[in-house]
């Protein structure tokens, strides 16, 4: 396994963890594939004011307004590759 995808799997993990302490799902995180769609698990609008801040704490990052959609909060896959497009972009920073 290549360093990336440790850090990618360690990010996910991460995320699942944020979302079980954040987003009130109807199921576990730790159940949900990762492109698994987190509004039909139960991810309210609420919830993801609650799970931006908590992501944006965790990662040490902040999430821009043009990255505030419902396409952002829709599986961990796509917050994953969010929060690693924030990271890179604040490392060349």
């Amino acid at each position: 396994m290549t360093h990336f995808l440790k850090g990618l799997n360690s990010m996910k993990t991460a995320l699942r963890r944020i979302l079980s302490e954040s987003a009130r799902l109807d199921v576990a995180p730790d159940t949900l594939a990762d492109d698994a769609d987190l509004y039909a698990a139960g991810l309210s609008s609420l919830a993801t004011v609650h799970l931006m801040l908590a992501i944006e704490d965790e990662f040490g990052i902040e999430i821009p307004d043009r990255m505030l959609t419902r396409r952002l909060f829709s599986s961990i896959d796509s917050l994953a590759a969010a929060v690693s497009e924030l990271q890179q972009a604040k490392a060349a920073a």
